[in-house]
């Protein structure tokens, strides 16, 4: 049975927060493994204790419980952790795509076409179609299961694509693929709000299985959504890097250096999120098991949201 060591606190890079079943928190790092928290004692796993390295991209779980911890760099490397042992999986090369409810999904290593799909006892290694317009090179950045089950791919630049275990069909309008003049910001975060509708970190918003939409001769309609987050004509906060729906169904956008931004349908309202006084980076939102929200930073561990504001975690 692996044992971690035993920490008083996280390290300074948390990038991913994940809570399990049991109501277990983990936290992945790009530099120091990753943390289990029971809620009494933090426990930090890394190459020492069977990690084949010390980044963590992805935190998931299967129906057994056994937690999977996903490395995107320098090369990608998927662990199962069945709460003894650390198993690597060994992926094969696969043209056989399908999608059955109990599968997961995992993204590759950057820079290449791929994802992983894992049916519980083999690793399958896809290829994922390009776009019938756009041949580019691409990256898949985020993937997301929606309410029906389908199977969502954020990619850069191409836009996002949706798989349904029979076809696929993309979305590539311009703000999906070249973001503003900065080049592809790419589709990191995905997120349906309380009227179905898809969020794809762009000012649009997109219907997908509403009524309208439906009738339609293609899979989606593309609407107006908030624009700058900060309400100015040219603003830069129209692009975010992640997207979580809480339990009261705001919307809760994070941004990389101006903090966390609440949407409530009608009203926007930001969150500065600091450190001893200082504004700092961020990388992404969670909501636990309870409705709580987490955020993962570069650099200043995690923050959990208190009601009032965004407050260092410290076990």
């Amino acid at each position: 049975m692996v044992k971690g060591d035993t920490v008083k606190e996280l390290g300074s890079s948390i990038m991913v927060v994940y809570q399990d079943k049991k109501n277990i928190y983990w936290f992945g790092s790009w530099e120091t493994g990753v943390y289990r928290y029971d809620g009494k004692t933090l426990i930090n796993f890394t190459t020492k204790h069977g990690l084949p390295n010390n980044r963590v991209d992805e935190i998931k779980e299967d129906e057994s419980g056994n937690i999977y911890f996903t490395s995107c760099h320098p090369t990608s490397t998927i662990v199962k952790f069945d709460g003894n042992i650390f198993t690597t999986l060994s992926p094969i090369s696969s043209n056989d795509w399908q999608h059955n409810p109990t599968d997961m999904w995992f993204k590759h290593a950057y820079r290449n076409e791929k994802v992983y799909r894992y049916d519980g006892s083999t690793l399958y290694e896809l290829q994922l179609p390009k776009p019938p317009n756009l041949p580019n090179p691409f990256e898949i950045y985020s993937i997301y299961k929606d309410r029906k089950g389908n199977i969502w791919f954020g990619t850069n630049p191409v836009g996002v694509c949706r798989y349904d275990g029979k076809s696929f069909e993309w979305i590539t309008e311009e703000d999906v693929t070249e973001f503003r003049n900065e080049g592809a910001n790419g589709v990191r975060s995905i997120a349906e709000d309380k009227n179905g509708d898809f969020w794809f970190n762009t000012e649009y918003r997109y219907g997908v299985y509403d009524s309208i939409t439906l009738k339609s001769n293609k899979f989606y309609t593309r609407h107006e959504s908030i624009g700058g987050l900060d309400g100015k004509k040219d603003s830069d906060l129209d692009e975010y890097l992640s997207t979580v729906r809480d339990n009261n169904n705001n919307l809760w956008f994070v941004t990389y250096r101006s903090g966390v931004w609440k949407y409530d349908g009608t009203k926007i309202t930001h969150y500065v999120v600091q450190d001893n006084s200082k504004d700092i980076t961020l990388f992404c939102i969670y909501k636990d098991n309870n409705g709580g929200l987490w955020l993962g930073t570069h650099e200043n561990g995690a923050f959990k949201f208190n009601g009032t504001t965004f407050e260092k975690f410290t076990p």
